[in-house]
């Protein structure tokens, strides 16, 4: 469904055209990384940690290395030492020391799972009978995997040189506190002096994971020339150039990197695990050598989105104004520090006039896996308790949540935390749709709940590189370095043809490897159709041009007296202006009119804007057992302007169906020797299509004027509210405020046996 609210007229923008990609992966033709194979190529496999907390004593390699079949075995000790060096892991960032000694232990193991040693074999199965016969003397150490009590002062500490940074005078102790973040304003006691009602609690979130299809998987070739070649699915392949580079000491330029298909990443594949074990065992055996990560490892050994700890203070005056908010959350951060903590502060009332604010955001280390990017990093949790806290403040003040959302909702003009003025965001124009919607005003039954939460993400440009070339026939190329993880591919064909004024038909998209391609960011933090996307448009504009001067030279007239209509040159020409050339007659003659026709551009774009959704959400409780179900969904959001509707209801539709699970039975669970339980899809409980309805999708088209076609990032922001309405909505069924998620039947059912 579209709400248009600044429409423009296009021709090919907006449409729904067949995906380029779409034939070859409903096909299973598409090439995916555990699909890909390299001729003489070996089979790795990766020693575990079987403890949360241990030191490495010795590790003894001589049964495995005497097993037939086996070629190399590398350890942490085959790994380069490293100096300290922050360098850009997807949306964040993360010491390249941290990085090497995530992809395999040196003195200790941090997390069960954590690699202490790979073998690449002739087989899989040789492969994984020598990683058994590695033996590893391990000294077991006391372990901790929550949040508060990896605080306490009796806590074991996971490194001996990190000290928290964010505080002043510098810590003289190491601590697993990582990182303390604030930002304030205004005058916290003035403003719940103001206040008439006034709201606290405590809220809580689990470790969750992403719960991509396809695994982590690479084949890596070291070439008897110094040259490495890695095959890999990624959300960003100059990312793993860069990364892969750094950990083993290595020049970019004699790497490498192609991107195969991606089965699902979501954030959580903007890092390395497995490219540089691969590319050390290919340069001892002198053979391509492949690793795949089972589905157990997957859970085991790659970062879920963290946990949080969210303890929130909010006021309101009687009118319902918000007059102040003091907020304080801990997230976990896992084995090694991440930087969510910036995120959560940044994104947690950012949809919202507080004059009177502190946001306060720590990292905090436990022995689980390193915590990476899911969907808005850092955002769901914080906002979760926001907009609970909120649902409370209206319910108090007997304000209808969605006016009362309104009453204090940002809008254009209105100025940020960093003094800077919104631009063309459209938060208020969401509330108003989720307020005229007839879900909002939809009778309810006997048990049933509806809930209503809103949220925001900062979205991103970053660099990006597009080149944009015309075949002889006047077919058009466009090349960018931009993985397809969201049907960026068909965006990209629609602007190009916008741009270009020929048939989508006539475009094709081809995602280039790292040398064939100038540098782009990885595919994250809903900037792909933004950035990228002005990368194409720039290109396909340039060609535009060139293609008017080639006309021009062919005429014998001036630039200026052609224009282009079409995907054809007009001469403008007094007493000419019947003639044309088509796109495909001056590509045919390029060779004679000053050669190819192609233009690439390099950009680092600004104007992006943030993006912000309302969802609403119906439940129904059963109060025999505690079980919830979804009755009904609604998703609304500013989505500037829609290039490719179906892909844009698509990202609506999958946040949501992530959030739901997030806020109903998604969720790490540990033994207490502090092994993962659930490393698996049968355990690890993530919503299948008997678990949600169909999800109504409402698209504000509030283009941003920064951009050519309107864009704003949409990719982020569906995973944000569902928390939080998913949770009012289970509390307005209830009957008791519910705080702690996941929202699983055991939960639901204690607290309304303690209500009672």
């Amino acid at each position: 469904m579209n709400a248009p609210q600044d429409k423009r007229s296009f021709r090919y923008v907006g449409t729904r055209p067949v995906r380029p990609d779409g034939v070859e992966k409903v096909t299973g033709k598409a090439l995916y990384g555990p699909d890909f194979v390299a001729p003489n190529m070996l089979h790795g496999a990766i020693l575990r940690s079987p403890h949360a907390h241990a030191r490495i004593k010795s590790i003894d390699l001589r049964k495995a290395e005497a097993l037939p079949g086996v070629k190399a075995i590398v350890t942490g000790a085959d790994f380069p030492t490293l100096e300290s060096l922050i360098m850009a892991v997807g949306e964040s960032s993360s010491d390249i020391v941290h990085i090497s000694r995530n992809c395999m232990a040196y003195d200790k193991v941090l997390y069960d799972g954590h690699a202490v040693a790979a073998v690449a074999a002739t087989s899989g199965a040789i492969a994984r009978q020598a990683i058994k016969l590695i033996d590893v003397e391990y000294e077991v150490l006391p372990h901790v995997l929550d949040i508060e009590e990896a605080l306490r002062a009796d806590a074991p500490v996971l490194h001996e040189d990190i000290f928290t940074k964010g505080v002043n005078p510098k810590p003289d102790k190491p601590s697993n506190a990582a990182l303390r973040v604030e930002m304030a304003k205004g005058d916290l006691e003035e403003g719940f002096g103001k206040a008439a009602v006034v709201v606290s609690g405590r809220y809580t979130t689990e470790p969750v994971h992403q719960g991509y299809i396809e695994p982590h998987a690479c084949v890596v070739s070291w070439n008897a020339d110094g040259q490495l070649q890695i095959w890999t699915s990624s959300q960003g392949h100059f990312a793993v150039r860069s990364l892969t580079a750094s950990v083993l000491g290595l020049s970019q330029a004699d790497i490498r990197v192609t991107p195969l298909e991606i089965g699902g990443g979501f954030g959580g594949k903007t890092t390395i695990y497995l490219e540089p074990v691969a590319t050390l065992l290919s340069r001892k055996s002198g053979r391509p050598v492949r690793l795949a990560m089972s589905r157990s490892e997957v859970f085991r050994a790659s970062g879920p989105a963290p946990g949080a700890v969210i303890d929130l203070k909010m006021g309101a005056a009687e009118d319902g104004t918000l007059v102040a908010a003091d907020i304080e959350f801990k997230y976990h951060a896992g084995a090694y520090p991440a930087i969510t903590a910036h995120s959560g502060a940044s994104s947690a009332i950012a949809h919202y006039k507080v004059p009177n604010s502190r946001v306060v955001g720590w990292e905090v280390l436990c022995n689980r896996p390193a915590t990476k990017a899911y969907r808005a990093p850092g955002a769901p949790q914080v906002i979760f308790a926001v907009e609970c806290a909120l649902d409370e403040l209206a319910g108090k003040l007997g304000i209808d949540p969605v006016d009362f959302r309104l009453k204090n909702a940002v809008r254009p003009g209105d100025k940020q935390f960093n003094g800077m003025p919104f631009g063309e965001i459209g938060y208020a124009e969401c509330l108003e749709a989720a307020k005229a919607h007839p879900h909002w005003s939809a009778p309810l039954g006997p048990n049933q709940g509806r809930g209503v939460a809103g949220g925001t993400w900062g979205n991103y440009g970053g660099p990006s590189t597009a080149e944009v070339s015309v075949a002889e026939d006047g077919s058009v190329l466009v090349t960018t370095g931009s993985p397809d993880i969201g049907g960026s591919r068909a965006s990209m064909a629609i602007m190009a043809a916008e741009t270009l004024q020929i048939p989508y038909e006539k475009i094709r998209v081809t995602i280039a490897d790292t040398s064939s391609i100038g540098f782009s960011m990885v595919t994250g933090g809903s900037r792909t159709t933004f950035a990228t996307g002005k990368a194409v448009t720039d290109a396909a504009a340039e060609v535009v041009e060139i293609l008017k001067e080639r006309a021009a030279r062919t005429w014998g007239v001036e630039p200026s007296e052609v224009d282009w209509r079409d995907g054809e040159a007009v001469c403008l020409a007094e007493g000419r202006t019947d003639e044309r050339l088509p796109i495909g007659r001056i590509a045919g003659s390029a060779p004679f009119s000053g050669g190819p026709i192609s233009a690439e551009a390099a950009i680092n774009p600004g104007g992006y804007l943030a993006g912000y959704g309302v969802h609403i959400c119906d439940t129904e409780v059963d109060p025999e057992t505690g079980h919830v179900k979804i009755l009904r969904y609604t998703a609304i959001q500013d989505v500037g302007q829609a290039i490719h509707p179906d892909y844009v209801e698509g990202q609506m539709q999958g946040g949501a169906v992530q959030g739901i699970g997030w806020a109903l039975n998604e969720a790490y669970l540990y033994d207490k020797d502090g092994r993962l339980d659930n490393p698996g899809f049968l355990d690890y409980r993530v919503p299948v299509a008997s678990d949600v309805p169909m999800i109504d999708t409402v698209m504000i088209e509030k283009a941003n004027p920064d951009h050519p076609y309107g864009v704003k990032g949409v990719g982020e922001v569906p995973i944000v509210p569902p928390l939080a309405a998913v949770a009012n909505a289970v509390t307005h069924a209830a009957g008791v405020r519910m705080a702690d998620l996941p929202l699983t039947p055991d939960r639901v059912y204690a607290a309304l046996r303690a209500a009672e």
